[in-house]
């Protein structure tokens, strides 16, 4: 059947009208947006079939191994049995910003073929641009930048076997930044009896006589093999590699096998770099894989990219803003900075971001949100200035391990302000958390410049995006029960996500103990000019940001608008979409360049009374207002009953005495004796998760 024919269901499961026209943008019946869900095809049938082939009157195949959903609105049919060979897809769902994740399992007699969502298709269809082909005309910041990720993507996927994914040129695709892997290709020893490919004797008969090659060259015509660096091996067992035409030797991939293909690259590198690449390729080489060697290597790789990072001036403009809804009488969300500023703790804190949306009830979340945000101001405050005093940047693990140490600070006043009130289980007050960091870091370059270092910290479901001109990247994993279940290979997220609980939070900080907390920190480069917009669940949910982020971003990139009032714009479209809920943002716009703006980046536009952050104290009630603050006369009321189930009523500290007790205890894990010792001094093993599988956080 021909392409042109294929007609596409809506989405909306009132309507799921399926007469639209591929091509239309919204539904001839309701008009709701039109879903394009692209899908790529591995196994050894899906390279076989025509273009235009409608397979179980659902995929339509529109380029080779590219089939198109025309029933979006519809769950796929889940899979008898998850097979081995898809189990790493599931585990290493954490990875989605790099890696694509199983849609569907589609049975083709005996060798069934893996539908994956999340692969590097564009909105037309059409695979992005192969790294290699992107290579020779990226700035030098951005080549360390891709190789910075294969390497850091290396440490994660050679525990689940499956590091020649990295090892295929024809596997690695690039979304400008952003490195992407077509799919996930098994390191095996002996041949595989599940989603064999037969596709590269079909599609490059030449790459079949020379599997090595193909693997290590990928589609660079004019390199012709080295016998010093690629030995044929003794035999080649055939992998489930489908598209990326790899075959494999009978031993496991190692870290010289990345640093070939590295090598190659460098020829076509920025001159800038090249002899840099040249030594650290042989540096892989000629060092053992250890835990030694691989520090050592991700330090030199690490000098690399800031230094080429810092050679360009670096300009943050910051703004956010909270709003309490249309549909609630008071904000549980707390959110750093503030558009209008409010009373604070400690000065601005330059390149920080913070969303904290609380949970535990009207008289729970909101306090947790408080003092989690509280406790981080005070923090930050006291670490930049300590970071200030460094004469060389510090190593990202360093910095993650100490922004991970200032959370578990947060967490525990939380645990402890349970404790006190006698919260248990689903009554614990907590909070989520999305965190973005640019430290004040300098490299002695020529000039000496900021390092570009964007880190982000998350714990539950708030979230981080990345938007530029061109592109809206979900930066972030929720810790919901869908994910969790996807990532113990139970099921596929197509499958758990539509079950009632499954937005269910995992975890939350307050709501245990630090030592059963996973937080996960990321550490980015900043190498394009883009905007880091960071949100509660109640401007992300149903897909607000991916609907809308292109009409609120490029017109602040191409200086039309201020950031204020895109801020504004994002806090409408939360209220008239998703105006059950509160909803916090904050906008961090990143240029590289020392350009001035044409106009002030916060300009006069001012927020509407309930997106004014500095009304965000109003939204408190007033058991709540009696943990943070005082009364007009100095004492605060004894809480009510069911802010405090097991607490007795007592006179409390005035509102000037209780904070300057949290702002004290928080000082103290960072100043004097319990400053940097926290991190330094006590054992690594204090800091790790608890490998057993958190309960589910009940969200309100």
């Amino acid at each position: 059947m021909s392409r042109f024919a294929v007609k596409l269901q809506c989405p909306n499961p009132d309507c799921l009208y399926a007469e639209n026209q591929v091509g239309q943008v919204t539904c001839d019946r309701c008009q709701s947006p039109l879903t394009y869900r692209y899908l790529w095809a591995v196994g050894r049938k899906a390279a076989q079939l025509a273009v235009g082939t409608l397979v179980d009157c659902r995929y339509a195949v529109v380029s080779p191994q590219v089939w198109l959903d025309t029933q979006p609105g519809l769950l796929p049919e889940a899979p008898v049995q998850i097979l081995d060979s898809a189990l790493p897809y599931l585990r290493l769902h954490s990875q989605r910003l790099h890696l694509p994740g199983l849609f569907s399992i589609h049975p083709v007699g005996e060798s069934p073929i893996f539908l994956l969502e999340n692969a590097p298709i564009d909105a037309t269809g059409n695979l992005l641009p192969l790294l290699e082909s992107a290579w020779p005309a990226a700035p030098a910041v951005r080549q360390l930048n891709w190789v910075w990720q294969m390497f850091q993507l290396w440490q994660a996927l050679k525990p689940q076997g499956v590091s020649s994914s990295l090892l295929v040129a024809e596997n690695l695709h690039v979304e400008g930044w952003r490195l992407r892997l077509r799919e996930i290709v098994v390191d095996a020893s002996d041949p595989v009896d599940s989603i064999q490919s037969e596709a590269l004797a079909h599609t490059n008969p030449a790459k079949a006589r020379n599997p090595l090659v193909a693997m290590v060259m990928g589609t660079h015509a004019d390199h012709a093999p080295q016998a010093a660096v690629l030995e044929p091996p003794e035999s080649v067992a055939t992998l489930p590699l489908t598209s990326s035409f790899l075959a494999a030797r009978t031993a496991p991939p190692c870290l010289a096998d990345l640093a070939n293909l590295w090598q190659l690259w460098a020829a076509d590198a920025h001159p800038a770099i090249q002899d840099s690449l040249h030594q650290l390729c042989g540096l892989m080489r000629e060092t053992p894989e250890t835990e030694t060697s691989m520090r050592e290597i991700a330090a030199r790789l690490n000098h690399l990219l800031l230094s080429e990072a810092a050679r360009l001036p670096l300009q943050i403009d910051l703004a956010g803003a909270t709003t309490t809804g249309t549909q609630r009488s008071h904000n549980e969300d707390a959110c750093y900075p503030l558009v209008d500023g409010t009373k604070s703790l400690v000065p601005d804190i330059p390149g920080v971001g913070i969303i904290c949306d609380g949970i535990g009830g009207h008289e729970g979340g909101e306090v947790a949100s408080q003092i989690a945000l509280r406790s981080l101001q005070l923090q930050l405050h006291t670490w930049r200035s300590e970071l200030l005093a460094q004469p060389e940047p510090l190593p990202p693990t360093v910095i993650a391990e100490q922004l991970a140490g200032i959370v578990r600070v947060v967490n525990n006043l939380i645990a402890a302000q349970n404790d006190l009130q006698g919260r248990e289980q689903r009554q614990r007050m907590g909070t989520t958390l999305v965190m973005a960091v640019q430290p004040p870091q300098t490299i002695s370059t020529a000039p000496k410049g900021n390092t570009h270092e964007l880190y982000l910290v998350h714990v539950g479901d708030s979230r981080a995006y990345w938007l530029t001109a061109d592109r809206c990247q979900l930066l972030t994993v929720d810790d919901d029960v869908a994910s969790r279940e996807v990532r113990a290979g139970r099921c596929l997220y197509s499958q758990v996500y539509a079950q009632p609980n499954a937005a269910a939070l995992t975890q939350a900080l307050g709501t245990r103990e630090a030592d059963q907390i996973s937080i996960t920190v990321q550490r980015f480069v900043l190498d394009e000019d883009g905007i880091l917009l960071l949100c509660s669940d109640g401007l992300s949910d149903n897909n607000l940001v991916e609907q809308f982020w292109a009409s609120a971003t490029r017109p602040v990139l191409q200086d039309q608008l201020t950031l204020k009032t895109a801020l504004q714009e994002w806090i409408a479209l939360a209220n008239r979409q998703n105006g059950h809920d509160n909803a916090s943002i904050v906008l961090m716009h990143c240029r590289l360049s020392d350009a001035p703006h044409l106009f002030d980046p916060n300009g006069k536009a001012s927020l509407t009374k309930r997106s004014d952050a500095a009304t965000a104290d109003a939204d408190l009630t007033e058991s709540a207002k009696a943990l943070l603050y005082d009364d007009e006369t100095g004492t605060t009321q004894p809480p009510k009953a069911a802010v405090l189930p097991k607490q007795n009523p007592a006179p409390q500290k005035s509102f000037d005495g209780w904070l300057v007790g949290l702002g004290t205890a928080a000082l103290m894990f960072l100043l004097g004796a319990l400053g940097y010792a926290i991190w330094r001094e006590l054992a690594p093993t204090r800091f790790q998760p608890n490998p057993t599988e958190p309960a589910e956080v009940q969200e309100e």
